[in-house]
């Protein structure tokens, strides 16, 4: 009734071109877990090799258990590197889509709110009522959008705190296994 064919298409060209971004933004992170998949089974590959040598070369029971209990510290701290590197793009992905959402969600509103202005005008008297009370409901909404994205980006901190610290205590407590493993078999 208030749209027009113009108004229609650039609303639908705007709708394009936001898929068009979250599309490239999730072949951009599918891209680079790609890569990352490749460069970690490159490695692995490559290590588990020269640990293999490595450990056909030992010489006696004593040098075979003090191997793998050193060739063990750095799998942990590859194996806790990647998965940091895949929390990091997923991460990423998610704010960048976000951002698009939000930027799309900014834009909703204010076209509604133009909408509801233009009907404020031609409306018949006695209407202003309901349009203060739609008005007002897209505020609530809004607010608890905002109250929402608050919330959601404070427990992916939290999430994102927490990873950090198990993944740098496990670490450490391979770290400190490792060295008390070989020195009581070496007692």
């Amino acid at each position: 009734m208030f749209a027009t064919p113009e108004q229609f298409a650039a609303a639908s060209k705007a709708q394009v071109e936001s898929l068009l971004s979250i599309a490239n933004t999730a072949f951009a992170s599918a891209e680079r877990l790609a890569n990352l998949n490749l460069t970690a089974a490159r490695a692995l590959l490559e290590d588990s090799i020269a640990n293999a040598k490595t450990v056909l070369g030992a010489k006696d029971v004593q040098e075979l258990l003090t191997l793998q209990t050193s060739l063990a510290q750095p799998i942990v701290e590859k194996s806790v590197a990647y998965s940091r590197s895949v929390y990091e793009i997923g991460a990423q992905a998610q704010e960048e889509i976000s951002k698009l959402v939000e930027g799309q969600l900014a834009e909703v509103n204010k076209s509604v709110s133009a909408t509801l202005d233009k009907a404020a005008k031609s409306a018949p008297a006695g209407s202003d009522v309901a349009i203060a009370a739609v008005k007002s409901a897209i505020a609530a909404a809004n607010s608890a959008y905002d109250s929402l994205t608050k919330a959601t980006k404070q427990v992916a901190e939290i999430a994102e705190a927490n990873v950090t610290a198990a993944t740098d205590a496990t670490v450490k407590a391979v770290s400190g296994a490792a060295p008390a493993k070989a020195s009581k078999k070496a007692a």
